[in-house]
């Protein structure tokens, strides 16, 4: 990424440039000034000072350094090697100014990231069609990154977009956990999963105890807030990413324990319970001065082939069934 942006640049159409020249005779920067005082939309400045070279260019922003090879002081291919270690300066084009024609020393100037290299001083035709073309090319760059950052920007927004849209469309809107189809999808992942690798998968089914007295006596925005009491316990009980807590419908909720005992299940079941209940919220039923509770149907099962994930359901289903009619509040293995 280049930290030049397009604003940055004077220039106001393709043809336009920024030139820096770095040579540490006024002589010649007042030749090359003089050159260029009629070409339309280039800029030019001058650094008879090698050391301060980065630091104008880094100021100046050009679109082509002409550097000057033969400096006292400072080399004048050690100052190239400079501009292109520089993140601010490593993609500018760089002509070199030489005094004469040497293959050796154009090779080393080539070599040390040098764009272009001219005898200096060039006929003037020559050095603005230079320029204007470094410069052209260096613009295009610039356009080039300007484009692919914002299409990275973009390409991002759309990205956190999507992951948002997912995240409403798989979510319960009054709970923030998991719908029902979003528990469906995964649950039948887990399933297969669990065939492949032959492990044990959990399931819980977890019913809010007397709901409807709950709702009757209190008011549905009571009820609701109840609910969501209820599914920040659930999510809470959850210890491991691939733990999936959803709410199953109504005051019903489900959670999906992939690679769980049974053992490790009922634990996990029984430690739930225990916090609905120690939340304190006051409920008229079974009795007056009661408090919310819930009951839990709890399944384990290594699935086989050819099985269907509707057996650790009705499995924890029955589990379930046998908590509410066995006096609620409690935790039963289906």
């Amino acid at each position: 990424m280049h930290d030049l942006q397009l604003d940055d640049v004077n220039a106001t159409d393709e043809n336009a440039a920024m030139v820096l020249l770095v040579d540490d005779q006024a002589m010649i920067g007042e030749a090359v000034r003089r050159g260029l005082a009629n070409e339309e939309n280039i800029d030019f400045h001058f650094c008879a000072d090698p050391h301060q070279a980065i630091a104008q260019a880094i100021q100046i922003k050009p679109t082509v350094i002409l550097q000057d090879l033969v400096m006292p002081g400072l080399d004048g291919l050690t100052l190239v090697r400079e501009y292109r270690n520089n993140p601010a300066t490593r993609d500018i084009p760089i002509i070199v100014l030489s005094t004469k024609e040497d293959p050796l020393i154009k090779s080393a100037a080539f070599a040390a990231g040098a764009n272009d290299y001219l005898v200096k001083l060039p006929d003037n035709i020559e050095l603005v069609a230079r320029i204007r073309y470094h410069s052209r090319s260096y613009m295009t760059l610039l356009q080039r990154d300007e484009a692919y950052r914002a299409l990275r920007v973009s390409q991002q927004q759309l990205l956190d977009t999507n992951l948002v849209l997912q995240r409403l469309m798989n979510s319960d809107g009054l709970t923030g956990l998991s719908n029902r189809r979003h528990f469906d999808e995964y649950l039948e992942l887990e399933w297969r999963r669990a065939i492949r690798e032959q492990t044990q998968l959990s399931l819980m089914m977890i019913d809010v105890d007397y709901f409807k007295a709950y709702n009757d006596n209190f008011g549905h925005l009571e009820g609701d807030e109840a609910l969501r009491q209820v599914a920040k316990a659930i999510r809470s009980s959850c210890s491991r990413p691939s733990d999936l807590p959803a709410r199953y419908g109504g005051e019903e909720f489900a959670l999906v324990l992939p690679n769980t005992s049974p053992g490790g299940a009922r634990l996990l079941a029984e430690k739930l319970r225990q916090t609905v209940a120690g939340m304190n919220i006051p409920h008229i039923a079974p009795s007056e001065g009661a408090s919310l509770t819930v009951s839990i149907g709890l399944s384990t099962v290594v699935p086989q082939v050819g099985s269907h994930s509707r057996q650790v359901i009705q499995s924890a289903d029955q589990g379930l069934y046998a908590a509410k009619h066995n006096g609620r509040n409690q935790v039963v293995v289906g």
